[in-house]
């Protein structure tokens, strides 16, 4: 069970493996594009490669559909990434469980957005865990951890992209010591946990206020979407990539804008504005856009 690019390299890995993967459950097409034409997850577009059937229901809790799972019989039900909670009557209908491929080191991150939220919030670690699914979201037994270092010049696309590779490899790893009965599930600790909520685009304005480096944080944590933005007069400004840098000013004052050079002051410290994008413009490299817009120093951005 899965829908989005994240969850194809899991049931890549599962195709690829002796085991035999007998269905794929997604979320069903969606309008994409101006033209809003029904386009398929990523998952029912690798199952259809290989005939696998695929099953769509509107309705995860539909009678319907249990009642197709139950004449499918399943040994295991793996989820990665598949975006609803199930019921209890799904989680207990195959013989071995559900396991969830989750993108943090949980008890940290659960949630709809864990690798976003783990960059925006600055931390140096992120990873995958595997659990047995219980009925609440992300909450169940922890069956096997994998950690990796968020890099300076990691943000959220970059992450998604090892993350979805690590979390193919480690639910292998899982299903073959699954099958050699050497797991032995380990509880979450409430204590430590976190939460990481579905993203909004909102979630992207730049609060000047804040320490050169959250901002930092914020821009690579939000890209690819739902991205950061700010305000340059009455139009809307789009940050793709910057850098810290020493400078003091008031929060959101323009302190440098020459030669190919934009430093805007934070709360603590400045931000180098590195990558950019005017509404209703092209997206550019500092020095283009500068070359092409002049922003007086001491301008102020935001709202």
């Amino acid at each position: 069970m899965g829908t989005p690019e994240f969850a194809v390299p899991s049931l890549r890995v599962l195709i690829e493996s002796a085991d035999d993967v007998i269905a794929v459950v997604a979320q069903p097409d969606k309008p994409k594009g101006r033209g809003r034409k029904l386009t398929p997850p990523p998952t029912k577009v690798l199952a259809e490669e290989y005939n696998i059937p695929v099953l769509q229901p509107e309705r995860i809790r539909a009678e319907e559909f249990l009642e197709e799972l139950k004449e499918l019989n399943p040994d295991l039900i793996c989820v990665t990434a598949y975006g609803k909670i199930l019921p209890k009557d799904l989680l207990e209908l195959p013989q071995y469980g559900c396991i969830n491929v989750h993108a943090s080191l949980l008890p940290k991150y659960r949630g709809a957005a864990p690798i976003n939220w783990a960059v925006v919030r600055g931390e140096g670690e992120t990873g995958v865990t595997t659990i047995l699914m219980d009925e609440g979201m992300d909450t169940g037994d922890m069956l096997l951890r994998r950690g990796i270092q968020i890099q300076d010049e990691d943000d959220a696309g970059s992450l998604f992209a090892k993350l979805s590779d690590l979390g193919g490899e480690l639910l292998l790893e899982t299903i073959a010591q699954l099958k050699e009965r050497g797991l032995n599930p380990i509880k979450q600790d409430e204590s430590q946990a976190s939460y990481a909520p579905m993203l909004k685009k909102s979630d992207g304005e730049i609060n000047w206020e804040k320490s050169a480096l959250e901002i930092w944080n914020l821009i690579r944590g939000m890209n690819p979407w739902p991205g950061t933005f700010t305000r340059l007069g009455n139009k809307s400004l789009k940050i793709f990539s910057s850098g810290v840098v020493n400078y003091r000013g008031k929060p959101a004052e323009v302190l440098e804008s020459v030669s190919g050079t934009l430093i805007v002051a934070c709360g603590e410290g400045a931000l180098e504005i590195l990558e950019l994008q005017l509404e209703g413009g092209k997206r550019l490299d500092v020095k283009a856009f500068l070359s092409g817009r002049k922003i007086d120093k001491g301008a102020i951005l935001g709202s």
